[in-house]
């Protein structure tokens, strides 16, 4: 009796053995099949010498200011009326490129190459007027990228006008309402610069226009690049 009581708890042992091997395994499958533990997409963070810790840079004898950004692959589909926004700030993921240089920096930078600010719209006219300021040829650059694109080709206006990049300043707006837009699509009494080819309220308000990445010139969704401003 005592053998056989011997041999019943010898099974038991072997068969919750098996039932943990097993649980073992399938929590091994799980892991590898959830997607929250996926690998990030394979790209590099430094672009033309620009990081996330030093992601502007400023060249006075070229007139140009180059910041580190990163493609936000939704605007490949929706709309919206956001070029490039500061990753923290509240606009941060609402434009086509996530930027990583702050208002504060891009201003100044901008200011360094001998840009001159509008500083021409408030809340108040926001909707009746467009901004002035320093014109920009603006282009996008990545790793794998044969040459440059200008901003025309990285993004398109479902009018087919051109973008008109202005440096309208703003500096006191954006500080104060912390949206974290350096470029935007239509004019804009926040945004460090804007287009000069639309009243604010354009995309959103009127709908004459939409804007989305070309994701048949942008690289893949992550993809960082880096975004230079000529002063006209």
């Amino acid at each position: 009796m005592k053998k056989y009581a011997q041999l019943i708890l010898m099974s038991l042992l072997a068969l919750g053995l098996l039932i943990v091997a097993g649980c073992a395994t399938k929590s091994a499958d799980q892991s590898t099949s959830n997607p929250t533990v996926q690998p990030a997409a394979n790209q590099t963070e430094s672009v033309d010498g620009l990081t996330k810790e030093a992601p502007l840079k400023v060249d006075k004898t070229a007139k140009t200011i180059t910041f580190l950004a990163q493609v936000n692959g939704k605007y490949f589909y929706e709309s919206t009326r956001h070029a490039a926004v500061f990753a923290t700030g509240s606009n941060g993921e609402k434009s086509v490129f996530r930027a990583f240089a702050t208002p504060e920096n891009f201003y100044n930078a901008l200011v360094e190459i001998g840009a001159k600010a509008g500083d021409n719209m408030t809340m108040e006219n926001k909707d009746k007027t467009n901004v002035t300021g320093s014109a920009f040829d603006v282009s996008v650059n990545w790793p794998s990228a044969k040459a440059g694109v200008t901003i025309d080709q990285a993004i398109k206006d479902s009018t087919g006008k051109p973008i008109d990049v202005r440096f309208g300043g703003n500096l006191a707006a954006a500080q104060q309402y912390k949206t974290g837009c350096l470029i935007c699509l239509d004019s804009c009494p926040v945004g460090i610069t804007s287009n000069a080819t639309y009243k604010f309220g354009a995309v959103e308000t009127t709908k004459e226009v939409a804007f989305t990445g070309n994701k048949d010139v942008l690289p893949a969704d992550g993809t960082y690049v880096a975004i230079t401003m000529k002063l006209k």
